[in-house]
C-alpha cells in the first residue's frame, strides 16, 4: 500500500529513524491489515523513500524495515538482513561464549522482533503481529545462519491477548524438539542456564554479558553484593572469579533459587548468600548493621515504563546511588546500571554525580558502558542500557 507522510514523518524517515507514528501519516489506504507492506513516498516528485510494514494495533503503525528508495521484500531481503547481523556477532562468537542475540528489534532492522540464541536453542520474541506473515521464512532462515536446531516462539502480553491470533501461542515449539526447558549456556566461560519457555523476556538478559565479565575480574578475594539480582548474572560470575562472598538480593524468592542454581554449574570456593524482598528495604537495614562490600553491583529493573514515571525513576536512582555509596567499602567500587530507555545515559551519570558529589567520599568515574556488541545501537531510543563504575578511594 501507498502511504504519504506529513513533513515531520518524513524528515523522521530520512534521517533513517524506524517509528512513523499515527499522527504522522497523511495518507494510507483505509483497508491496510497489520503486516501490509508499506511504500512510503516523498512530498516532492512522488519518489519512494522507504519501506515499512503497517500495525493497526499500534500509535507506532508503521515499522520501517528500509530506508532509502525502494526494495523488494521478499526471501533474499530477510535473509541478507539475518546475515549482516550475524556478522556483527562474530567477535563475539569467537570467545568461550555460546548465547548471544542475533536479532535486536529496530536496530537491525526487524522492529518489534527479537531473536536470542542459548546455544543450540533460539528464541523468537515478537512484540507486534506484523511478523506473523513473514514469520515462517524468518525462522528458517534465522536457522540457517545460526545453526540451532530447536526454535521457541514467545510472545508480548499484548500479543498473546489478541482476540484473532488462532495459529502462535506463547512458548509454543515452533522448530525442532524441547525436551527441556532449562537451556544450559556458556558466557564467557561461565556456565548458566535459561527457561526459554516461561523465563523473563527470552529466558535471560544478555545485554549486561561484558558488564558481568568486567565486573568478575574485579571480584577476585572481594566481598560483593548484587542487587536486582533475578537469576544471578552479576554474583555468579563474581563466584568463577573467586570472589569471597556474594550476597544476591532480588524481591523474587523464585529468581534467588535460579541465582543459586547458577552458581552451581560453576566451580566456586566463595560463600552465596541470598536475600527476598524489596531491595531498597534490605540496604537500609545491612547499612544500619554497618555492612559494607568491596564490589556493589545495583542493577534495578526500569523504572520509567512511560514518561509519567520518568521523574518517579530518577528519584530511585538517587536513592540507589546513596544506598550503594554507603554500603561501598574503602577503596570499594561501586556499579551503578539503568535500563530505563526514557531516562538518557548522560542524565543518569548526571544523577549520580551530583548525589556522589554530595557523599562525604572522595571517589573516580572509573569506566562507563552501554550495551554489549550484539545489542547495537542504531537509532536513540535503542540505547536503553548505561552503566557507570565508581571507584571509591576512602
Amino acid at each position: 500500500m501507498a502511504v504519504k507522510l506529513t513533513a515531520a514523518g518524513e524528515r523522521n524517515v530520512k534521517t533513517g529513524h524506524p517509528w512513523i507514528f499515527t499522527n504522522s501519516i497523511q495518507k494510507i489506504n483505509n483497508n491496510a491489515y497489520s503486516g501490509d507492506i508499506a511504500i512510503i513516498f516523498g512530498r516532492v516528485k512522488n519518489k519512494v523513500i522507504g519501506v515499512g510494514l503497517y500495525d493497526s494495533k499500534s500509535p507506532i503503525c508503521i515499522k520501517m524495515i528500509h530506508h532509502g528508495g525502494g526494495v523488494t521484500i521478499d526471501s533474499n531481503f530477510f535473509l541478507n538482513k539475518i546475515n549482516e547481523a550475524y556478522a556483527v556477532r562474530a567477535p563475539l562468537l569467537k570467545t568461550i561464549t555460546n548465547s548471544y542475540r542475533l536479532l535486536f528489534g529496530e536496530n537491525d532492522g526487524f522492529p518489534g522482533l527479537i531473536a536470542d540464541i542459548y546455544h543450540e536453542v533460539m528464541v523468537i520474541k515478537l512484540y507486534s503481529s506484523i511478523w506473523f506473515p513473514f514469520l515462517k521464512i524468518i525462522t528458517e532462515h534465522l536457522i540457517q545462519v545460526s545453526k540451532t536446531t530447536t526454535v521457541v516462539l514467545r510472545l508480548s502480553r499484548s500479543l498473546q491477548q489478541m482476540k484473532n491470533n488462532e495459529y502462535f501461542e506463547d512458548g509454543q515449539v515452533i522448530y525442532g524438539t524441547l525436551i527441556d526447558a532449562n537451556i544450559p549456556f556458556i558466557e564467557h566461560g561461565v556456565h548458566f542456564s535459561a527457561n526459554v519457555i516461561k523465563g523473563h523476556k527470552t529466558g535471560y538478559f544478555l545485554d549486561h554479558r561484558e558488564n558481568r565479565r568486567q565486573v568478575g575480574l574485579l571480584s577476585k578475594n572481594k566481598t560483593v553484593l548484587d542487587v536486582f539480582s533475578y537469576a544471578g548474572g552479576f554474583s555468579v560470575h563474581a563466584l568463577a572469579n573467586q570472589a569471597k562472598e556474594v550476597t544476591s538480593i532480588d524481591v523474587s524468592k523464585q529468581a534467588l533459587t535460579l541465582a543459586m542454581e547458577n552458581g552451581r554449574l560453576n566451580r566456586y570456593s566463595g560463600n552465596h548468600k541470598t536475600l527476598a524482598g524489596d531491595a531498597f528495604k534490605i540496604l537500609k537495614n545491612l547499612i544500619s548493621k554497618e555492612k559494607t562490600y568491596d564490589v556493589v553491583i545495583i542493577d534495578p529493573p526500569s523504572f520509567a515504563k512511560n514518561k509519567n514515571e520518568i521523574e518517579i525513576a530518577k528519584k530511585k536512582y538517587k536513592q540507589l546511588a546513596l544506598l550503594g555509596a554507603s554500603l561501598t567499602s574503602r577503596n570499594g567500587l561501586l556499579v551503578l546500571a539503568s535500563c530505563s530507555s526514557r531516562v538518557l545515559a548522560s542524565e543518569f551519570l548526571a544523577i549520580n554525580k551530583e548525589v556522589l558529589d554530595r557523599f562525604p567520599r572522595n571517589y573516580l568515574l572509573v569506566n562507563t558502558t552501554q550495551h554489549d556488541i550484539d545489542h547495537p545501537i542504531n537509532f536513540r531510543e535503542g540505547a536503553y542500557l548505561k552503566t557507570g563504575y565508581y571507584r571509591f578511594s576512602d
